[in-house]
C-alpha cells in the first residue's frame, strides 16, 4: 500500500481512508476502515473524468449492477455514492487467492474441488441472471476463493440483456478465450455467454491450461469461434460435464441451474476451500485482516505493523480496484517490492572468463599421441550423488562432499582452490542463470540461488520442488515433489504456473531438460519425450520410443531440437516434425543407439554405437567418424580445436581428437572409478572421477 498523496481523500462517506492500493485508467482504489473496523475497497472516479458523462454513467450502471444482485457468490457492495462530489463504491475486502494465483501457486483443482466450484459459480450466475444481469466477462482472474466459497466480481461490463456492449472505442470488451463466440462476433448476448465462460474457468480449474490457445489474440478469438477446446488432462468424468458449457451456439448450452445439479458435488463441498494448501492460505490472509482489524494500540510499533499488514494485503490478498477504459472493476494484485529494497533482486553482471591459453603442439607444449599434464585437480571434494561440473565464468561448482554435510562448492577455475560452498542444498541439482547466478534446491523443495564467483546468497522461492531442471532468460523451470512441471519467474521468485505431466509419464522425467524458443523438450527415463509450451506448460507435442537403451539428452539450437537414442534426429522445436534422422551401428554391424549430443557451429556430435561422429546439421550428412573410443553414455563435447570424450570401455581415459578430421591427439588416463562426467568452457576441461576433480588444458 503507498502513502496518500496531494489530493487523496482523507475520508470517503463513513471510511477513513488508509492509503491506496493501486490506481487505473478510471480512478483510484483506497483502503478504507469504518468506525467498526472494517475494511473495505474504495474505487473513486479520476475527477477528470468525473466530468465525462459516458464514464460516469458507466461507473453508476457499475454500482447499480453490483448492488442489484443479491447472492451469497458475488462480492458485496458496502457502499456507494453516484451522486454529487467524487462518485465513488466501496466493496468488502477479499482475503482469499483469486482462482488463476491458486491454480497458479497450487496447481489444478481436484475433481472434488472442481465440481464444488463448478456448482457454486453456476448458482451465482443463476442469482446474476435472476437479477436481470450478465456478467459478460467470468474469467479466472474474478473469480475469488474464499473460505465461504467461491465469489464473482468485477461487473465492469455487466449489463441487462439488450444490445451489444461496445466501449467508447467501439470495441467489444472480451478476454481472450473466455468470452463467448457470440460475443467475439458482436452480436447480442444472452444469459448463455456466461455459460460459455464458465466452461473455459471450468476447464483452466482443472488441467492448468486454457481451453483455447493461440499464438496472438486474434488467433485465440478464432479458436473460440471455430475450433475445438483443448481437453487433453481434463478427468472423463468432467469432461462429459464441461463439453456442453462449451457448445459454439448458445441455444445448445445447459442453464446454470442445470449446470449446478450436474456437477452434484458432496454434501460438505464448501469444506474444499477450508482446507489443504488453498486452505491454508486463506486462513492466513484472514488472519492478516482481523490482525489489521483489532483495536488499535498506542505505540510507533503497532502504527508499523498496521502498516506492513496493509502492504501484504495489497501485495497478496484481493480487493476490488479500478480498471482500465475498457472495464470498471478488475482484479487489482499490488506486488511487494521489499525484497528488491533488500537487494535479492539485484544480480551483478556476470564475471569476465579467465580463458586458458590454447597448447600447440608446433611449440612443443604437448606430443601427439602422447598424455598432456593437468592444470590441477582436486581429491575426496565430491559428493557421490554430484551433478556434472558446472563451469560459470570464474569457477567451476561440483556437489560437495562436506564431510558429511552435503551440499555444493565453487572452486577457482585457474587454480582449483575452493572460493565457496552451500551445505544446504541437494548436490544433484544445479543450473546456471545466464552465468549470473546459480540455482539448487534444498530438502524442503525451496530454490536458492548464489552469485557464482563469491557465494553471495540471494533470492529463494518455495516451489515444492524436487529438481531443478531448466532455466531461460524468465523462468526456473523445476519437477515438484509431487511429478509436476512447475515455472518460478526469475525476476521476482513468483511460481507462474505448474503443469501436469500425462500420468503415463508422471514420475519418469529425466533431469535432462532443455528448453528454448518458447519449448520444454524433457525425455522420460523409459525412452519417450515430450515438449511443453514455458508459457503455461501445456503438453505442444511428443516423440515416442526414441531410445530403449540409453538415456535421452535433448539439445536445443536455433528452433530446433536435436535428440540421440535410436536414431540421431533433428526436429523442429515449435512443433516436433522431424527434419531428418540417422541410424548406426556398433563394432559389430548391429543396431546401435546414439549416445548423448552436443552441437558446435553448424556439427552435432554423438558417438555412434561405439565411435564418436561429426555430422551436418542441416542434412545429418556424415562429416567424420572417429576410430578413437567414446562409448555410448559418453558426452562428446568440443572446446579449443578438439573433441573430447571419455572412454570407460577397458580403462578410464579421456580422449580427444581433432576437429576437422577426428584423428587422435592425446589421451589422458584417469585412476579407475565407477562415476564420470565432463564439461568444457573457458579452453579447459572439468572432469570428475569419482570424488575427484580434475581440469585439463585445452589444444
Amino acid at each position: 500500500m503507498n502513502p496518500l498523496g496531494v489530493g487523496d481523500p482523507i475520508r470517503l462517506g463513513p471510511y477513513r481512508v488508509l492509503g491506496v492500493l493501486g490506481e487505473g485508467g478510471m480512478g483510484k482504489v483506497y483502503a478504507g476502515q469504518d468506525g467498526a473496523g472494517t475494511i473495505a475497497a474504495i474505487k473513486v472516479l479520476r475527477p477528470e473524468l468525473a466530468h465525462d458523462a459516458n464514464l460516469a454513467q458507466r461507473f453508476v450502471r457499475e454500482a447499480l449492477a453490483a448492488q442489484a444482485v443479491r447472492s451469497p457468490g458475488v462480492a458485496a457492495v458496502l457502499g456507494a455514492q453516484t451522486e454529487g462530489g467524487r462518485p465513488w463504491i466501496a466493496t468488502e475486502f477479499l482475503a482469499g487467492p483469486t482462482l488463476d494465483q491458486a491454480v497458479d501457486k497450487h496447481g489444478p483443482l481436484d475433481e472434488t474441488s472442481a465440481r464444488a466450484l463448478a456448482a457454486s459459480i453456476a448458482q451465482t450466475l443463476a442469482d446474476i441472471h435472476a437479477a436481470g444481469f450478465i456478467h459478460r466477462d467470468l474469467k479466472p482472474q474474478n473469480i475469488v476463493l474464499t473460505s465461504t466459497g467461491p465469489r464473482v466480481i468485477d461487473f465492469g461490463i455487466a449489463r441487462p440483456e439488450h444490445g451489444l456492449t461496445l466501449t467508447t472505442t467501439g470495441q467489444i470488451p472480451v478476454t481472450p478465450g473466455y468470452g463467448a463466440p457470440e460475443q467475439v462476433l458482436g452480436r447480442r448476448v444472452t444469459p448463455a455467454a456466461d455459460v460459455f465462460s464458465l466452461g473455459a474457468v471450468l476447464v483452466y480449474a482443472a488441467t492448468g491450461r486454457r481451453a483455447f490457445e493461440g499464438a496472438h489474440v486474434a488467433a485465440v478469438q478464432y479458436e473460440v469461434v471455430h475450433g475445438e477446446p483443448r481437453w487433453d488432462g481434463l478427468p472423463p468424468q468432467l469432461h462429459t460435464l464441461v463439453a456442453p458449457c462449451l457448445a459454439k451456439d448458445g441455444a445448445s448450452r445447459p442453464n446454470p441451474g442445470q449446470i449446478a445439479a450436474a456437477f452434484a458435488p458432496p454434501k460438505n463441498s464448501r469444506r474444499v476451500w477450508q482446507r489443504g494448501p488453498v486452505g491454508d492460505e486463506i486462513k492466513e490472509r484472514e488472519r492478516q485482516v482481523r490482525q489489521l482489524t483489532a483495536p488499535p494500540t498506542t505505540g510507533s510499533s503497532t502504527t508499523v505493523t498496521r502498516r506492513r499488514l496493509l502492504t501484504g494485503l495489497a501485495a497478496g490478498g484481493t480487493v476490488l480496484a479500478a480498471g482500465g477504459g475498457t472495464t470498471g472493476w478488475w482484479l487489482l494484485r499490488q506486488q511487494a517490492r521489499q525484497d528488491q529494497k533488500d537487494g535479492l533482486f539485484d544480480i551483478p553482471p556476470a564475471v569476465t572468463t579467465p580463458k586458458a591459453r590454447l597448447l600447440l603442439a608446433d611449440d612443443g607444449d604437448y606430443i601427439v599421441g602422447g598424455s598432456p599434464k593437468a592444470l590441477w585437480s582436486r581429491h575426496e571434494i565430491i559428493d557421490q550423488d554430484s551433478a556434472a561440473p558446472l563451469p560459470v565464468r570464474d569457477v567451476v561448482v561440483v556437489g560437495d562432499y562436506g564431510y558429511g554435510k552435503r551440499g555444493i562448492a565453487a572452486y577457482n577455475v585457474v587454480d582449483g582452490k575452493r572460493r565457496w560452498a552451500a551445505r544446504d542444498v541437494q548436490p544433484d541439482h544445479y543450473l546456471s542463470l545466464s552465468d549470473r547466478l546459480i540455482v539448487a534446491v534444498d530438502a524442503e523443495g525451496t530454490l536458492h540461488t548464489f552469485v557464482p564467483s563469491t557465494g553471495e546468497r540471494k533470492w529463494t522461492a518455495a516451489a515444492d520442488a524436487a529438481a531443478v531442471v531448466a532455466a531461460d532468460d524468465r523462468a526456473v523451470y523445476v519437477m515438484t515433489k509431487d511429478h509436476r512441471l512447475r515455472s518460478v519467474g526469475r525476476s521476482d521468485a513468483k511460481v507462474r504456473w505448474t503443469a501436469r505431466i500425462p500420468s503415463e509419464h508422471r514420475g519418469k522425467i529425466s533431469a535432462r531438460v532443455a528448453v528454448g524458443r518458447g519449448r520444454l523438450v524433457l525425455p522420460t527415463v523409459d525412452g519417450h519425450v515430450l515438449a511443453m509450451a514455458t508459457g503455461d506448460g501445456h503438453l505442444v507435442w511428443q516423440r515416442r520410443n526414441q531410445a530403449k537403451e540409453v538415456s535421452v539428452n535433448p539439445v536445443v539450437r536455433d528452433g530446433v531440437v536435436y535428440l540421440n537414442g535410436r536414431t540421431l534426429a533433428a526436429l523442429r522445436l515449435i512443433d516436433g516434425k522431424e527434419i531428418w534422422s540417422k541410424t548406426t551401428r556398433d563394432m559389430y554391424e548391429a543396431p546401435a543407439e546414439w549416445g548423448p549430443v552436443s552441437v558446435h557451429g553448424d556439427s552435432v556430435y554423438a558417438d555412434g554405437g561405439m565411435f564418436p561422429q561429426r555430422r551436418s546439421t542441416v542434412d545429418g550428412r556424415n562429416i567424420w567418424t572417429s576410430r578413437m573410443g567414446g562409448g555410448s553414455d559418453s558426452s562428446v563435447l568440443v572446446q579449443g580445436t578438439g573433441v573430447w570424450m571419455i572412454d570407460r570401455e577397458y580403462r578410464t581415459v579421456v580422449n580427444t581428437v581433432n576437429l576437422d578430421d577426428g584423428l587422435s591427439v592425446w589421451s589422458y588416463e584417469l585412476p579407475e572409478a565407477k562415476q564420470h562426467a565432463i564439461a568444457v568452457a573457458g579452453n579447459r576441461a572439468f572432469i570428475r572421477n569419482d570424488s575427484s576433480l580434475y581440469a585439463l588444458p585445452v589444444f
